[in-house]
């Protein structure tokens, strides 16, 4: 069965140009051109991945991917912007998008994003099957890879595919110091030149969930100019 992707955008030229390239690619695609028309398709559809413009009628972008992540649908998003500007791709971002395209922007490319954030999700998916006693145990933290869960103190967290598959590498690589480049290659699966601040905000979201003091944090540690590692937390 196909993969099925949900375009969001109210421009009809873009989602034409979008749903012709991605069915061609052989994705099952349905359209919304509102925030609200989103929401609802998101629900009745359960969609594999939304591709889901920043500038929207009724409900914009931002407000859309709150609106997932508060009713907790942790489907990766792509999220577009015709700004140029950091805070509008840093601020998707902390809303819970995965990833984020600027317009404009070639088709090829958005099916190229959209290809690497399927591979990766569906690998894990995949992987559920496998072997559920696969587990990751370091200080409060418990992860298993293969029933995509992961747990802090006994408490299931909420993560998004990205922020798993993140804290999933991080762990497997413990203790190791990862470059933002390394990592955005390994989890994000990009063959092009990519935005290593899309590592960052997601480190920043993990920390928030798993650090007792994001300012001095005990598990994801910062190597300046480098990049990041995780490791045991040090004994009381």
């Amino acid at each position: 069965m196909a993969d099925k992707i949900l375009v969001v955008d109210d421009e009809p030229s873009i989602v034409t140009l979008l749903e012709f390239n991605l069915k061609k690619s052989g994705y099952d695609v349905i359209t919304a051109t509102d925030g609200k028309m989103a929401l609802e398709k998101a629900e009745m559809e359960h969609p594999d991945l939304i591709v889901l413009d920043l500038m929207l009628p009724e409900l914009d972008g931002m407000e859309v991917c709150r609106a997932l992540r508060m009713r907790r649908m942790m489907v990766p998003i792509l999220m577009l912007t015709a700004r140029d500007e950091e805070f509008d791709k840093i601020l998707g971002l902390e809303l819970g998008a995965d990833d984020y395209m600027t317009k404009p922007f070639s088709p090829r490319e958005v099916v190229a994003r959209v290809k690497a954030i399927l591979r990766r999700t569906n690998i894990s998916q995949n992987n559920k099957e496998q072997d559920v006693n696969d587990k990751i145990a370091i200080g409060d933290l418990e992860i298993f890879p293969n029933r995509y869960e992961a747990f802090f103190k006994g408490e299931k967290l909420v993560l998004t595919p990205k922020e798993f598959e993140l804290l999933v590498y991080l762990a497997r690589h413990k203790g190791r110091v990862l470059p933002r480049e390394k990592l955005l290659d390994e989890v994000w699966d990009y063959d092009f030149v990519g935005d290593t601040r899309i590592v960052d905000v997601h480190v920043s979201h993990l920390r928030e969930k798993i650090e007792s003091n994001t300012r001095k944090p005990q598990y994801i540690k910062t190597i300046r100019g480098f990049g990041y590692k995780l490791e045991e937390p040090d004994k009381p």
